[in-house]
């Protein structure tokens, strides 16, 4: 990915968003282990990870999309002046939804309802959460499209998602996560589902609008080299635990947490020669070390590490959890 680039945000010091050993359980598996982080106001923040991180779990957590009856939450969400986002009821929730938080889904031809038109969508949505007119909406409709980069907005309105190409379904689901300025946008591997010439678009056109927004954004990625480039910090997880967390660039440039590195190592830059992914795969969570997650897999890994977990510790700009880490470069 190249042409995306993040700039140098100045945070409020109160944070928008902070999450507090937020521990999520389904059945007898603990999904999320004790998950903190906070994200600043303006601020971009990268979740990334292998599959089975708990990346989107958090996402879904976040927008109120995880029922009761499905999971047990503990831990705190609180988002501005809600002191915990676990604790609202559906009404509570339809407050915030859409107008203050929004998403932007994984694969948009799968979250767009084929039995709609792109307008009667977008229009749906503005009037319900904005109480706007039916003229009103659609002249506001109209100017999302355009302003995502749609061209002949007027048609697409019109139009099925099944008659539009992947990029532009995409390009929609940004209009419609944008269209009542929500003060956090949540965006779940946004560019998966695309071709690579439409990924770096996606992402340059998701940060323009919520830098134009002063918004703040989380994105769940897989790819540490795109969250590097895209976001101020990064936030590494593996099988529910956070294992570091920091500025992008010192993430990126000097992993200090073992796991962090091996992702590091599986990122293809020009001059690279060979790839080191981790050995083997994550455990069942029936089978889970009750320390660190990845003791199992760690090259450096102590004997302390599989029965005590190492707590989340302050190193400078960042937050790791390891008792070996890499040397400092």
């Amino acid at each position: 990915m190249t042409g995306v680039s993040s700039d140098v945000v100045r945070v409020d010091a109160a944070p928008l968003l902070a999450i507090d050993g937020l521990t999520l359980e389904r059945g007898q598996s603990r999904i999320l282990d004790g998950v903190s982080l906070t994200l600043g106001r303006g601020e971009t923040l990268a979740l990334v990870g292998e599959s089975g991180a708990g990346k989107s779990t958090i996402a879904f957590a976040l927008m109120g999309l995880i029922g009761r009856t499905e999971a047990r939450i503990a831990g705190k969400m609180r988002f501005d002046e809600v002191d915990d986002l676990a604790s609202l009821n559906e009404r509570g929730w339809s407050r915030l939804r859409g107008r203050r938080i929004a998403m932007v889904f994984q694969d948009a031809g799968a979250a767009l309802d084929p039995c709609y038109t792109v307008g009667g969508q977008l229009v749906s949505v503005l009037r319900r959460q904005l109480g706007l007119g039916k003229r009103e909406a659609r002249e506001r409709a109209l100017a999302l499209l355009e302003g995502v980069g749609i061209n002949d907005p007027e048609a697409r309105l019109s139009a099925y998602p099944h008659e539009l190409s992947g990029g532009m379904q995409q390009r929609i689901m940004v209009a419609i996560a944008l269209a009542c300025n929500p003060e956090l946008l949540l965006a779940d591997e946004p560019t998966s589902a695309l071709d690579v010439t439409i990924q770096a678009q996606i992402i340059r056109l998701i940060l323009t609008e919520i830098r134009a927004r002063g918004a703040s954004c989380v994105f769940v990625l897989h790819d540490l080299a795109l969250a590097s480039q895209s976001c101020d910090r990064i936030v590494v997880l593996y099988a529910g635990q956070v294992m570091e967390a920091g500025p992008s660039r010192g993430i990126l440039e000097n992993p200090r947490h073992p796991y962090t590195r091996l992702l590091k190592s599986c990122v293809l830059e020009i001059g690279t020669t060979t790839l080191d992914p981790p050995e083997g795969g994550v455990p069942s969570y029936d089978d889970m070390p009750a320390g660190c997650r990845f003791a199992t897999r760690c090259p450096n890994a102590l004997q302390r590490c599989v029965a005590e977990r190492p707590p989340l510790a302050p190193e400078g700009e960042r937050l790791i959890a390891c008792f070996n880490p890499e040397p400092r470069s």
